[in-house]
């Protein structure tokens, strides 16, 4: 490399969108071209004059490409201080250049892990090594080096090289912005690697989505991230709130997902008001609808699947904040787009978080997800005289699972595979009683009620009989589970203990 007083500019980058047209500008801006493989080629392409690394260091790239890029005439270019006499010394004496700008974003690990189906082989090959190191060496010597990650920079770096100043506070927040590339970068891999679900250290890496309009009040900012990855089809801006609520409720649609059925659930909250499991959607959603028909005003509709016209008609005339389903008919697309205001999601399926994370003062709180399975219905336990029906059965696991979904302390009546009656959040369980009989009014009589702790006293399940409820389900421990049995004995309840709790904050 011939010697020259024009600034560097070091390109290595996989997402090479809009690349060409920024490296024409830095030339057109006095810089020379340092760039590596694939990237070099494109911009060769494109008539760019370009310097290869190996030429740059005098040492050719090796090992199939895994080591080009760590050199001490490149990390040396990136690390010396400017001002510092030493540096600049030691750097004339190794013939060492300054790098001025450096474009690089990483190996599309992320993208290989999505095939559940990776060899272990070429999920090593896609993480990037001298890309991370390089970025964070820009990136530390930020106010003398300009490290851009992201092609949406391009333009407004560019203006200000080209203008002949790229000031310290644009410097800082792409230095900011590089360290996050690498951080999300490495999240990924570590999660990709771990074998145990809570390990001593911990990070997450999500990718913004979208911006909500405010947070959970008007005077908050929000953003989202990957929990709801769902495409907007229809309907003015998501809120916060609606994000969190769409979530709540696409989660309980996955949930009650079956073959040959179809799922619909109401959430007000991020409870779930209604909820049903029919052969035909249009009765599935008429059935969570009459769960509590004035809760739905307003709520957040979730189907497991695609949505089809007769029931996108059958919901006229009802103001509904977020309809959320994996994919729509045509039809149904057209009828929900003549609403003004309510947001249409199409959310692709997808697996159950790995980790729950909820902030606290100073720090986070990690847990697993509370799921369930087919495991825990095989668990449960007759602990009265009277042994459920089949038909009671069927809505003893219905309401079990929908009871997962319902904030503490939670009570659910169910009948025929629907939510008939709910109390969440309350302070004790028999005021949730209170609230979910309220709601299901003459439903009551027959259904079946699942209570996501143990019963402390009889008082709930005697409460329960007064309404017609005819068999319980809870997971038992209390000291006076026998009190309670006694009572549900003496009132003809049939009673099942699953020996697991659901509390749900």
């Amino acid at each position: 490399m011939t010697e020259s007083v024009n600034k560097v500019a070091l390109l290595s980058a996989y997402d090479r969108r809009g690349l060409v047209d920024f490296a024409k500008l830095l030339v057109d801006c006095d810089y020379e071209i340092v760039s590596t493989g694939g990237t070099a080629a494109e911009l060769r392409a494109a008539g760019i004059d370009v310097v290869e690394v190996s030429e740059l260091t005098g040492a050719p790239e090796m090992l199939g490409g895994r080591v080009k890029t760590l050199h001490p005439k490149i990390h040396g270019g990136l690390l010396g201080l400017r001002e510092d006499e030493g540096h600049v010394r030691q750097m004339s004496q190794f013939g060492i250049r300054n790098i001025d700008v450096v474009v690089n974003n990483l190996y599309p690990f992320v993208e290989t892990v999505r095939n559940k189906d990776v060899s272990l082989f070429d999920a090593l090959e896609n993480i990037d090594i001298g890309g991370p190191a390089m970025t964070r060496a820009a990136a530390k010597n930020h106010p003398n080096v300009v490290i851009v990650v992201d092609p949406n920079d391009y333009e407004g770096v560019g203006r200000m090289i080209r203008d002949g100043l790229v000031t310290q506070r644009e410097r800082r927040r792409l230095a900011a912005k590089a360290f996050q590339h690498v951080a999300a970068y490495d999240t990924a891999i570590s999660s990709f690697l771990r074998t145990t679900v809570l390990p001593e250290e911990i990070t997450f890496g999500y990718s913004l989505v979208a911006k909500p309009r405010y947070g959970e009040n008007p005077h908050q900012s929000a953003a989202t991230g990957g929990v709801v990855n769902a495409e907007q089809m229809h309907g003015i801006e998501m809120s916060y709130l609606n994000y969190f609520d769409a979530d709540a409720a696409w989660s309980v649609a996955r949930e009650f997902a079956e073959a040959g059925k179809h799922a619909a659930v109401v959430v007000k909250h991020a409870n779930p008001c209604g909820l049903a499991v029919r052969e035909h959607q249009i009765d599935a959603w008429e059935a969570a609808r009459a769960g509590d028909p004035v809760s739905a005003f307003g709520g957040i509709v979730a189907f497991s699947e695609r949505m089809n016209s007769d029931t996108a008609d059958k919901m006229r005339g009802l103001l509904l904040d977020v309809v959320i389903a994996p994919n729509y008919d045509d039809e149904a697309l057209a009828i929900l787009r003549t609403r003004r205001r309510t947001r249409v999601l199409k959310v692709a399926a997808d697996d159950p978080p790995r980790l729950e994370v909820r902030s606290v003062s100073g720090g986070a709180l990690v847990q697993e997800p509370d799921n369930l399975d087919g495991d825990e219905f095989q668990d449960f336990r007759v602990v009265t005289e009277r042994a459920p029906t089949d038909e009671e059965e069927i809505d003893l696991w219905f309401a079990w699972r929908a009871c997962r979904f319902v904030k503490s302390n939670a009570i659910v009546l169910a009948k025929d595979r629907a939510l008939v009656g709910m109390g969440a959040g309350q302070p004790n369980r028999v005021t949730s009683v209170n609230l979910s009989a309220r709601v299901a009014g003459d439903e009551a009589v027959g259904a079946v009620m699942a209570s996501d702790a143990f019963f402390p006293f009889p008082d709930a399940v005697e409460f329960a009989a007064e309404v017609g409820v005819k068999a319980v389900v809870q997971p038992g421990g209390s000291v006076n589970d026998e009190s309670v049995i006694d009572a549900a004995n003496e009132l003809g309840i049939a009673m099942v203990f699953t020996g697991r709790r659901h509390f749900y904050h």
